[in-house]
């Protein structure tokens, strides 16, 4: 039986806050602090094997261009310079992919919640703080949650029927993250994650990182085959000729492939930003019922504060996290 004063609806999307759940019954008591250390994490298979291919090709990458190209070169300066060149285009990609893939997609947003208040849907009881971090909290629409609220006298809410939460403005139902992630944009399987509010940011630079260094593969490989056709292929790599060739054309089918999907994802993300509008919403032809943040508004919201060369670094406000205390039940992602 619903409260008195407001209405409540089982939709697939739409209004009211933004929030997170709290993780089981037992960790109401920890500080905000802690809630805030908690690091994101999906449980899903194919996200995973994804995720490790995707490392796995950037180390096969990094490989040829370190041990076929440039330490058997005599030119001690090109292999210096394209050598720190294309590791620290790497290391920014891959630190990219892990703050993307282990961020929570939502950001934090403080509720005026009592922390003692409890919900349960059919899916176990969940404790709700007053800093919530992330995914909107499975089970919280309740009666003395929804009281809590303070609506007006004849508010409309909406509950997702898939995970039984009340759904903030721009939410979706994530069937992978078995969550409503606001501001959801897509679930991306290379980083196992949603790429919504939160890690936008580093889901651009991990695409503007591996667009950039398939570019300089790419080259690299170009001025190889240059190398090798010119002099000796014997003398040219220290391994055999049709080995190396082997190594450069597969350095060369990657390098194509990644550039040409991280180019699509990033000029995909940068117009989704700048219209702030998400994917899901552009391909459902929603209507904005918020008011749209356009340009350069949409960009700093996304990156933080004015344009900067902080905006490329994807260690910022990286803290190293506390390691688990308790295994998460029930549910697909996990805390650390």
């Amino acid at each position: 039986m619903q409260p008195s004063g407001h209405r409540l609806r089982d939709v697939e999307h739409h209004p009211l806050l933004a929030e997170n759940d709290n993780y089981d019954s037992s960790s109401s008591s920890s500080s905000e602090a802690d809630v805030a250390d908690r690091v994101w994490f999906i449980r899903d298979g194919c996200g995973m094997i994804c995720a490790v291919m995707t490392w796995l090709l950037v180390a096969y990458a990094d490989f040829v261009v370190t041990f076929v190209m440039l330490l058997p070169s005599k030119d001690f300066w090109y292999s210096v310079v394209n050598g720190v060149i294309f590791n620290c285009l790497a290391v920014l990609a891959l630190s990219s992919h892990l703050r993307t893939m282990l961020t929570d997609p939502v950001s934090t947003v403080k509720t005026g919640l009592d922390p003692t208040l409890v919900g349960s849907c059919g899916e176990g009881t969940e404790s709700v703080q007053s800093l919530l971090l992330g995914a909107v909290p499975k089970g919280n629409a309740t009666k003395e949650y929804m009281e809590s609220l303070q609506l007006k006298p004849g508010e409309v809410i909406y509950k997702c029927p898939k995970c039984c939460c009340i759904k903030p403005e721009r939410a979706h139902h994530c069937s992978i993250c078995k969550r409503c992630i606001r501001k959801m944009d897509h679930h991306c399987p290379w980083v196992n994650n949603c790429v919504g509010e939160k890690n936008q940011r580093f889901f651009v630079l991990f695409t503007m990182y591996i667009a950039l260094s398939s570019v300089h593969a790419l080259i690299l490989c170009g001025f190889q085959f240059i190398s090798c056709v010119r002099g000796q292929w014997t003398e040219c790599s220290d391994f055999s000729p049709p080995i190396t060739v082997i190594l450069l054309i597969f350095l060369c089918l990657e390098g194509l492939l990644f550039f040409t999907f991280t180019a699509v994802m990033f000029g995909t993300q940068i117009h989704s930003i700048c219209n702030d509008e998400t994917e899901i919403e552009r391909l459902k032809s929603e209507k904005p019922t918020w008011e749209r943040r356009l340009r350069w508004e949409g960009m700093k919201s996304v990156f933080g504060g004015p344009p900067s060369l902080l905006w490329m670094n994807p260690f910022v406000g990286f803290r190293f996290r506390r390691l688990p205390t308790r295994p998460r039940k029930g549910g697909p992602e996990f805390s650390v």
